[in-house]
């Protein structure tokens, strides 16, 4: 699971077959950047997204994803910005017959920032420090089938699974492989990728300098920085004069017109993963009751919502999946807004008059005001809401660890991770034991097709009991000057890979 600024990252389960590499491609072609670019030009990208840390074990948040993968570490495999997972560390794998050992032999030549060369000892390293008990990596339930990381030589590492798992090789995507000698990962790196940590400077900008020693296609540009904004406003007015070249996700679509009216900037709208949750507590009255939490999500007219705070972006979503995944089914007339119907539920439920809840908001746009919108909704069906504002680190330690809550609002950033509902300890509780046997079918299928099936059984099921309540799928907009090309259009899981860009000379 992965929420925005949170010490929360990825965890999805998916399984997709792992295509063949492409050294430091992969990124979606953008912008027209004609005529001569620069190969030692500095690209300055913008971002509401600072890194806590830069270790992504232990609460390093959505900003080091963006920062950090891809560009500074890599992985096994990579998720591309198209979905596609490739080779990458990983020169070749086997798997054998009953699914419960993957060999892995190493890519040749590869060398940490260090100067030290990559060996099977750096992987099964990674591996175990998502693993361990101190790791704050949610990828760390997916990969908890790790029964044993062998070592046969420098070149092949060999891991045994407790059971099948067909999302394997897409969740090492999300494992980074580090040098095992590095020390101080929160605030200094070793990594293998086509960048070097230059130098951050906290609450103003983060650098990366293109690495000579890298073993594949040198990047597309000398040096990249992020550089970090407290709100959309300031962003954007730094896009406005050039002091940044491309922001990667524009958060304030009043602001979008003077991108399309002006020549010089692009307005590209990708696909996004991210979702607006509000998140009941399934193990908390009055939630407990499929009624109430029916009535809940009948109650909020996501539409008039979605338009006041993205206008004519983004889209409603009637789940957990996004158009994306491949168990997406449109499923908007599932609980859709109808005042009538909630009342009658609520009734139903035994609360004609209504009851009284607190809800839990983070304290950055968009939440505040969804929140706001939701108490408003909520009070014509008789519902109170008392909103009680947190912090992201509150909320990571109030409601994800200590299940501290009655309601929640929450953005969950990635793709295919439906599979949550199948976890009753999860943070939000749901709890329905045919739920949890498909999403654990589903993982051991013997193809994507029979896990396709399974996941559409649950992602119909998890809506029809209105789990939680998907308000609407954010836009995913990034805005560029038109001297750049090359950068990522969709930005998956929060990942921004800089290494294609090219800055018109």
């Amino acid at each position: 699971m992965s929420v925005r600024r949170t010490s929360l990252y990825a965890v999805t389960s998916a399984a997709v077959l792992a295509l063949a590499l492409t050294a430091c491609g992969g990124s979606t072609g953008s912008g027209t950047a004609a005529g001569t670019w620069d190969k030692n030009a500095t690209v300055s990208i913008g971002s509401l997204y600072e890194p806590q840390n830069l270790d992504n074990t232990a609460g390093g948040g959505q900003g080091v994803t963006e920062a950090l993968n891809g560009n500074v570490y890599e992985g096994l495999f990579r998720l591309t910005d198209d979905g596609d997972v490739e080779k990458l560390l990983a020169r070749d794998y086997q798997v054998s017959d009953d699914g419960l050992t993957y060999t892995f032999t190493l890519r040749d030549g590869v060398t940490f920032h260090s100067g030290k060369e990559l060996t099977s000892a750096d992987v099964k390293y990674s591996l175990e420090k998502v693993l361990a008990d101190d790791s704050q990596s949610a990828r760390k339930s997916n990969l908890e089938v790790v029964k044993d990381i062998a070592t046969p030589d420098e070149q092949t590492v060999k891991v045994t699974l407790s059971q099948k798992s067909i999302s394997f090789v897409y969740n090492l995507s999300y494992v980074w492989i580090i040098n095992s000698a590095a020390k101080d990962l929160k605030t200094s790196e070793d990594g293998t990728g086509p960048y070097t940590l230059d130098k951050w400077t906290r609450g103003s900008a983060l650098s990366l300098n293109r690495f000579a020693g890298y073993w594949g296609d040198a990047a597309a540009n000398q040096q990249v920085v992020f550089h970090y904004y407290k709100d959309a406003t300031a962003l954007n007015n730094a896009l406005l004069t050039g002091a940044v070249d491309v922001v990667t996700s524009e958060q304030s679509p009043d602001a979008l017109e003077q991108f399309k009216s002006n020549g010089d900037y692009t307005v590209n709208d990708g696909d996004s993963t991210t979702k607006l949750l509000l998140a009941f507590n399934d193990k908390a009255k009055p939630f407990t009751d499929v009624k109430v939490r029916q009535a809940v999500s009948a109650a909020i007219d996501d539409k008039k919502l979605l338009e006041s705070v993205w206008g004519g972006y983004g889209k409603l979503i009637g789940s957990m999946v996004p158009p994306t995944d491949p168990w997406y089914e449109e499923l908007t007339d599932v609980n859709a807004y109808d005042v009538a119907k909630a009342k009658k539920l609520l009734a139903e439920a035994g609360y004609a008059k209504g009851f009284s809840f607190t809800l839990d908001t983070p304290n950055y746009d968009p939440h505040p005001t969804a929140a706001t919108f939701i108490k408003s909704e909520l009070a014509k069906v008789g519902i109170t809401v008392e909103i009680n504002t947190i912090t992201p680190d509150e909320w990571y330690t109030k409601v994800y660890k200590n299940h501290d809550f009655t309601a929640t609002l929450q953005e969950h950033v990635n793709d295919r991770d439906l599979v949550w509902y199948g976890n009753p300890d999860f943070y939000w509780g749901y709890d329905d034991k045919q739920v949890t046997q498909w999403v654990k079918q589903a993982e051991e299928a013997a193809t994507t097709d029979e896990q396709t099936a399974l996941l559409k059984k649950v992602n119909r099921k998890t809506a029809e009991d209105a789990a939680s309540d998907w308000l609407y799928l954010y836009p995913q907009l990034v805005v560029a000057n038109k001297k750049l090309s090359g950068y990522p259009l969709n930005g998956l899981n929060s990942q921004f890979f800089a290494y294609d860009i090219k800055k018109k000379g």
